[in-house]
């Protein structure tokens, strides 16, 4: 970012500040890294709940007249079945180029009949690349079909295995949501959407509200006892523990969701009859298959394996490398994804990172690292 240019402070500043955050810049917004430490605000999130602010991610609306034709629109853009989302469902998808890199990873909602926007889709973005996302949505859309930005609205993520029944004291959502679905309610006199997700593998809600009524619902939030703030470094090492992806690391728009192995983000039919920007390089990978694969790797030790680190073969020749590593709080071993070439990935497989100039032993696991729980209904 440009030195003259401030950065964005969300609605919950003065109160990160008051919980004696250690700010950063993140995607232009100064954001909290942590406040106590990470180890005790990610344990905090896998033993009770966790309040992040994420509102520097992107808010989008797309409309029309009625929902198909949204839907039809964005299918042309995004790889993922739209048209078949009932209303409050929510799918994961991504944005590919027309080599069938990808250029973002999202979030696709249909409102409910509440919000009475049957024409209505919600997406959200990454806060990093919302601005590039947005222009190229609506380069790519039918004149007829509106899109905007939800400039004035917070983002909260209320996190961790006690998140519904701190949430189920305020509203009854909390009983008719299961993983990925969404609905409007009122806590507190506050009007807000809440959706089953998140980016920690817990239990977990996110919450779009108005920035005006942020503070007010971060305080009621907090005040129950079983509720911290967490920042930013629990909130990556949370993701990495949970085999999710990060932006910029562990996916790009040199990397496909087969190599990525985010396939689930190509919906069944779109993977045959194509008619998404990018298809014709997707379609290929296929029929082919991918040359390499985002694995999960555990290795030896307790020193962890970041990011740009090596993946060499038994004659120390580089074959790989790392996208994301930590020292996993709960596995107490130091955990990473990276890439490898098919005939390289397979589980069980013996690995060997280059850290410091030294060789550190791993191998490749089935992913999450820690299993996830997400609730999916009884």
């Amino acid at each position: 970012m440009n030195n003259n240019q401030q950065l964005i402070k969300t609605s919950l500043y003065d109160l990160h500040i008051e919980h004696g955050a250690r700010m950063v810049d993140f995607a232009g917004y100064e954001l909290p890294i942590q406040y106590k430490s990470i180890v005790a605000e990610h344990n905090h999130t896998r033993e009770q709940a966790s309040l992040f602010d994420v509102s520097h991610m992107g808010q989008i609306i797309i409309k029309s007249e009625d929902f198909a034709s949204t839907a039809k629109a964005l299918e042309k853009i995004i790889p993922a079945n739209i048209i078949d989302l009932k209303q409050g469902e929510m799918r994961y998808s991504t944005l590919l180029n027309e080599n069938g890199g990808i250029i973002d990873d999202l979030i696709i909602t249909r409102p409910t009949n509440e919000q009475a926007t049957d024409g209505t889709i919600f997406i959200v973005v990454n806060g990093a690349t919302k601005a590039d996302d947005f222009k190229f949505i609506k380069e790519n859309l039918t004149k007829e079909i509106e899109i905007s930005f939800e400039k004035h609205k917070s983002l909260l993520a209320l996190q961790g295995p006690k998140a519904a029944s701190v949430l189920s004291r305020f509203s009854d959502i909390v009983e008719k949501l299961s993983f990925m679905q969404s609905d409007a309610t009122s806590i507190k006199d506050i009007e807000c959407n809440i959706s089953r997700s998140g980016y920690t593998g817990e239990d977990g809600f996110e919450i779009s509200l108005n920035d005006k009524d942020a503070l007010k619902l971060a305080k009621v939030l907090l005040d129950e006892p079983e509720v911290e703030f967490a920042g930013l470094g629990a909130r990556d090492s949370l993701r990495l523990e949970a085999g999710l992806c990060l932006y910029g690391h562990d996916m790009n728009e040199e990397i496909d969701p087969i190599s990525a192995s985010i396939i689930f983000a190509i919906g069944k039919q779109r993977r045959i009859e194509g008619g998404f920007i990018g298809e014709k390089k997707i379609l290929q990978i296929l029929k082919d298959g991918a040359k390499q694969k985002r694995v999960g790797i555990i290795f030896e030790g307790r020193m962890p394996v970041r990011e740009g680190a090596k993946l060499v073969d038994e004659q120390g020749n580089e074959i790989g490398y790392i996208t994301s590593g930590t020292f996993s709080p709960i596995l107490q071993k130091p955990i990473a994804m990276g890439y490898l070439p098919i005939k390289r990935a397979k589980i069980s497989t013996e690995i060997t990172a280059i850290v410091r100039n030294k060789q550190v032993n791993g191998e490749i696991v089935k992913m999450p690292f820690v299993a996830n729980n997400y609730y999916r209904g009884n």
